[in-house]
């Protein structure tokens, strides 16, 4: 088998997936290697909101555009992959009135649609909404299918030319006169890559594949836990509107709620504690909004971790770090075929892919536009379609266990 490629992408969540998918329709010969099935990482850890952008929209404009734009790419090309639920940031006693007037005219500046209801209108949307709510106000936010989303870009990609290598950890690379010669892959494929490119986009490995060619990632991860509680009256996404939190959204499924999250810092993606503390601290705070919760029936429950980069910032409390991506061109420090993707939101994917893709073709001089935006997911309207893609793919994630296949 000729084992030459023109790109390697590094990593099988959201963000690899866009990448292969997006250079694939750019006609670039493209291989992704994937450590597990696709969506291991925190791409299929997540909670699965689909932002509007309004969580960020006082505190951090430009990725509160960025998810306001991808939000509303996502729910005409992606299908069955979102659900275009609405959310609800409320306002308990206890909070903050003046948080709430910015954060609503923060999201005015942005351009994210906002209606604010008393809370007796707010009741009437959710029954069971919490008496302490003083007020509330809709937004456009949605509900990811994270290993719908994935499977559907690799397939889209594996469509137009792309091999998908799944259970296929990096396990050596080889680096000659600053560049990147082979890639060693192990696991089930056991093959060795010659690229003439290579997209590291590995999340919170993303610094381990760096250091392997003598690059660097500073990484600030952190790990949130998701719990997931039998519930099946709540149609809207469930915000607090305060300075992001423990335990402050509420994620509604069929019979399920996901309820998160938390951040702590971790030194290891692949060997962290994951604390009782923190199951405890989100159910009992997600039940201020929403009491029924507190007692309901508990499913499952998973971490994911976050691939935060903020290297000036690494002293700050995590949830001061910016949720925006970020992409190093690492010929900077001398690797001049290797670059990385990470930071960002799963709502931003697409963008993130987009912005790596036009850098990957512009160092290989291909010229060639982004289609992403417009061009629909395959089975976007056919959820049997797309499930299949995830078996296919061995990429069902925790997030959406409980929709995918049903």
């Amino acid at each position: 088998m000729d084992n030459r490629t023109d790109v390697l992408v590094i990593g099988g969540g959201a963000t690899g997936t866009g990448i292969a998918r997006d250079l694939a329709l750019r006609g670039v010969d493209v291989t992704l290697a994937e450590r597990d099935g696709l969506s291991a990482g925190t791409s299929g850890r997540s909670h699965g909101l689909l932002h509007s952008g309004a969580r960020y929209a006082e505190a951090d404009k430009p990725e509160a555009r960025a998810c306001l734009e991808e939000s509303q790419i996502l729910k005409e090309i992606a299908g069955v992959c979102v659900r275009d639920t609405r959310g609800l940031f409320v306002q308990l006693s206890e909070d903050d009135p003046d948080y709430f007037e910015a954060k609503r005219a923060a999201c005015e500046e942005v351009g994210i649609s906002t209606t604010v209801v008393d809370d007796e209108t707010a009741r009437a949307a959710v029954s069971d909404l919490s008496g302490d709510v003083e007020r509330a106000m809709w937004v456009p936010d949605g509900v990811i299918l994270p290993s719908r989303l994935v499977a559907a870009n690799a397939a889209d990609a594996r469509d137009h030319g792309a091999r998908i290598l799944t259970h296929a950890p990096v396990t050596g690379m080889n680096r000659e006169d600053g560049r990147i010669t082979e890639v060693h892959l192990g696991g089930e494929v056991d093959e060795t890559i010659a690229p003439t490119y290579v997209v590291n986009a590995a999340g919170p490995y993303a610094a381990s594949i760096a250091d392997q060619v003598g690059a660097s990632v500073d990484l600030h991860p952190t790990r949130g836990v998701m719990v997931s509680v039998e519930y099946d009256e709540l149609e809207p996404v469930l915000n607090r509107c305060r300075d992001p939190d423990d335990g402050d959204i509420i994620v509604p499924h069929d019979d399920e709620v996901v309820l998160g999250t938390t951040s702590v810092p971790v030194d290891d993606p692949e060997e962290y504690e994951e604390a009782d503390w923190e199951i405890e601290r989100s159910v009992e705070e997600c039940a201020k909004m929403l009491p029924a919760v507190a007692d309901a029936a508990h499913v499952r429950t998973w971490w994911g971790v976050r691939p935060l980069y903020e290297p000036e910032e690494a002293a700050l409390d995590e949830r001061g770090i910016s949720r925006g991506f970020h992409l190093l061109d690492h010929a900077d420090e001398g690797v001049g075929n290797f670059a990385t993707i990470v930071g960002g939101k799963l709502t931003t994917y697409r963008k993130m892919a987009e912005a790596t893709a036009d850098l990957v073709c512009d160092r290989l001089e291909i010229e060639a536009d982004c289609e992403t935006a417009t061009r629909q997911l395959p089975g976007a309207d056919d959820p049997e379609r797309v499930d299949e893609f995830v078996a296919e793919f061995d990429g069902q994630g925790p997030t959406d266990a409980d929709l995918v296949g049903n």
